[in-house]
């Protein structure tokens, strides 16, 4: 599946104000529950579950939160860039300022590990990463990664 299939504007949050992973995925979790129609702490509790595998601070200011959910209907994609960046474990211990988070139903599992791939491969890119940083609204964080796809 093709993150620009998946890219939603309602998904995308620019600047936001959050202190802490917990808060951040806390955030994840309001934003997408009304999305897929699904529990908001079943959501978080599947988020701060996955993390309690290990980190999905990636490096490069990144994190790529993401879990499969039951409840979901659909796989959902949550863009977001920080206010001001928070530790979220990464392996390089930089302090992560982009959110790529991931929801998908059990049943979508092989577009799970793809879409996951498709990101990664995206954030190799320096430059794509500055252009998101740059963007200061959501319509424009939506745009500028519409646009990198």
């Amino acid at each position: 599946m093709s993150l620009i299939n998946i890219l939603k504007p309602e998904l995308v949050l620019a600047k936001l104000a959050t202190t802490s992973k917990k808060r951040t995925l806390e955030s994840i979790a309001n934003i997408v529950s009304d999305r897929l129609h699904c529990d908001k702490e079943a959501v978080f509790d599947a988020l701060l579950a996955r993390e309690k595998l290990g980190s999905t601070g990636v490096g490069q200011g990144i994190a790529v939160p993401h879990c499969r959910l039951e409840q979901a209907n659909h796989t959902a994609m949550v863009v977001i860039s920080l206010e001001k960046p928070i530790d979220f474990d990464s392996i390089d211990r930089k302090r992560v300022d982009l959110i790529f988070a991931l929801i998908v139903p059990p049943q979508e599992c092989d577009h799970h590990l793809a879409t996951l791939g498709q990101i990664a491969e995206f954030a190799q890119s320096p430059e794509k990463l500055e252009s998101l940083r740059q963007a200061n609204s959501n319509q424009a964080l939506y745009d500028t990664f519409k646009s990198l796809l």
